[in-house]
């Protein structure tokens, strides 16, 4: 257990044991006890003038109520110590459970010590020092601190006007760009101006010429009409004479007929067909500067609507027939002389000696080129991601296959029914196989000389991926260009 505090325990024997206060003008009875005068006094007999004592009940005459004036005094000195010690609580240097002076501090529980606390259990292993000296070690340490959270601070600040610089600059950027942007679309807009009127002009221009030729041509016409009225008159009334008249000149009449000729006239003058064509080509390139679309008339006319990327396709051993032989790099195929043993899953062709590409298309326009070598059959397209790969293998578009062929030395569209293409001018060495997807055809052609070999009527491929295919034969070696 705790000790007792001392200026508690001297408190409570300065206690009045009827009010429970600290005495004021205490008097003692005859018994000894002693109690405050006003206690004491609401305590006697009002039918006589004894009291009993509340303590120990011994009668006590009122008259014999002696001031206590040792207890008084010792009362002043409580009261003055209890001021002392409330003043030193308040100081925080009087200990709450010893009423000593709190001189040294404990670093292990972070707490004030007094002497008496220092030699107790709970400290006696613990590493003490003077409140003075541990109060300056803490001070270093918060110094330490307080310089690096300057320090700290000072960075930041310096970072806030840096980065506040930075954002001006970008504002400041943003603004000249926003000018520039301004100021070079006014150019465009009066370079427009300067076009249009420049168009407009030379449309102007034609428009005259046009006219111009429109009236020379009717009038050259009218006279060539007129003159050719005249000998038919002539013809037709030399045909009315008799013998003996038609006869006379008939050889220099026809010999004046045969060696006239007709004056064809040129629908419009070379000039206007020029400035025409100029006017047009003007239009176009301002078109492209701007970046407006073809028309779709233009289309129409066949403008070019976009090119074909030509792609690295590669071929994918997974589908390879377990008799085709593919290149390290993927790029070529052959027929082997034996089957290897490759799993049978099932993407894989069997028993038809196909492969597919690595690459599949879902959308754009497509092209690669296939180097044909060897003597013996071939076949190469496109097919379906879902097409047949087990079993009997129908090559034709209704079954997702787009392909031509080399058999028995004849070429043919893998078409339903296969068509026979005799309209070849030389074998292709080299062959180029174009897909639009969203237009759904499928080309062949010459990659030598760009010579259409087969074009398939246009399909729906209905957002299914669409492959690379190869079928080999023996004694053919099909090779992708890079």
């Amino acid at each position: 257990m705790a000790a007792l505090n001392p200026v508690q325990h001297l408190q409570d024997e300065l206690t009045c044991s009827i009010c429970c206060e600290i005495f004021q003008r205490p008097v003692i009875l005859d018994c000894g006890h002693s109690f405050c005068r006003a206690c004491i006094t609401q305590c006697r007999d009002e039918a006589d003038a004894h009291v009993s004592c509340p303590q120990c009940r011994s009668p006590s005459s009122q008259n014999n109520f002696r001031p206590n004036w040792q207890l008084a005094n010792v009362v002043e000195k409580a009261k003055q110590l209890n001021e002392q010690v409330a003043k030193g609580a308040e100081g925080g240097q009087v200990c709450e459970e010893h009423g000593e002076a709190l001189k040294l501090f404990c670093e292990a529980d972070q707490k004030l010590l007094c002497m008496i606390c220092r030699e107790s259990q709970t400290h006696q292993a613990h590493a003490v020092a003077p409140i003075q000296e541990a109060a300056e070690q803490y001070k270093d340490l918060i110094h330490t601190q307080l310089r690096i959270l300057r320090g700290d601070r000072e960075k930041l600040e310096e970072q806030k006007m840096n980065r506040s610089q930075e954002h001006q600059d970008y504002q400041e950027k943003t603004k000249t760009e926003s000018q520039k942007i301004v100021s070079e679309f006014e150019r465009l807009r009066q370079l427009m101006k300067e076009q249009e009127c420049l168009l407009l002009a030379r449309l102007d221009e034609l428009d005259r010429m046009i006219k111009k030729s429109q009236k020379e041509t009717v009038t050259k016409l009218s006279q060539e009409i007129s003159l050719l009225d005249s000998l038919i008159i002539e013809m037709e009334g030399k045909c009315q004479q008799p013998p003996s008249d038609f006869l006379q000149g008939i050889r220099s009449t026809l010999t004046r007929c045969m060696k006239r000729k007709l004056q064809h006239v040129v629908e419009m003058c070379p000039e206007g067909e020029k400035n025409r064509s100029d006017v047009s080509e003007q239009n176009q390139n301002l078109k492209k500067m701007l970046g407006v679309p073809p028309s779709d008339l233009e289309k129409d006319r066949g403008e070019p609507q976009g090119s074909y990327s030509k792609e690295n396709v590669a071929m994918d051993p997974d589908t390879a027939h377990c008799r085709l032989v593919l290149s390290e790099d993927r790029k070529s195929v052959r027929w082997g002389d034996m089957e290897q043993d490759l799993p049978n899953n099932p993407e894989r062709f069997a028993p038809w000696f196909c492969v597919l590409g690595c690459e599949g298309f879902t959308s754009g326009r497509h092209c690669w080129e296939v180097v044909v070598e060897g003597s013996g059959a071939w076949a190469m397209g496109v097919a379906r991601e879902s097409v047949t790969r087990k079993g009997r293998l129908i090559r034709n578009p209704e079954a997702g296959i787009w392909a031509m062929e080399l058999f028995c030395g004849q070429y043919k569209a893998l078409t339903s029914p296969h068509l026979t293409l005799l309209s070849l001018p030389h074998v292709p060495r080299k062959v180029c196989i174009t897909l639009d997807y969203e237009g759904g055809l499928v080309t062949f052609s010459d990659a030598d000389n760009n010579d259409p070999i087969f074009t398939f009527p246009p399909a729906s491929f209905t957002g299914e991926r669409i492959h690379p295919w190869f079928w080999v034969g023996e004694r053919s070696l099909l090779i992708l260009c890079p």
